[in-house]
């Protein structure tokens, strides 16, 4: 059985698991520190869950910060019919790459 949590990050919850990649929205760490994410709201460690109010009490998880990245660009158009009125604006989120090291209860 493998273990696993459910992280907040940037007020967005990501499941994370040791070993494993995961995108984040942009962290002001530079690629190759290591992070500390000590807001888990749910750990399950070997079969053993626990389920924190809001969060559970000592536990941890640690990461490395692999690359700051751009998501692919999203296009956003409007247009009112009949008008002659269209507007077109595109965005590209900034995210983070986080490979999960360790994970503590």
């Amino acid at each position: 059985m493998h273990s696993y949590a459910i992280a907040e990050i940037a007020g967005r919850q990501f499941r994370i698991e040791e070993g494993k990649v995961v995108t984040v929205p942009r962290m002001k760490a530079e690629a190759g520190d290591t992070v500390t994410l000590e807001k888990l709201l749910l750990v399950n460690l070997e079969g053993k869950v626990s389920v924190g109010v809001p969060y559970v009490d000592g536990a941890k998880a640690t990461a490395k910060v692999v690359e700051h990245t751009r998501s692919k660009k999203v296009v956003v158009f409007r247009k009112i019919r009949r008008k002659g009125f269209q507007k077109k604006n595109t965005n590209r989120q900034l995210l983070t790459k986080l490979e999960i090291e360790k994970l503590s209860a």
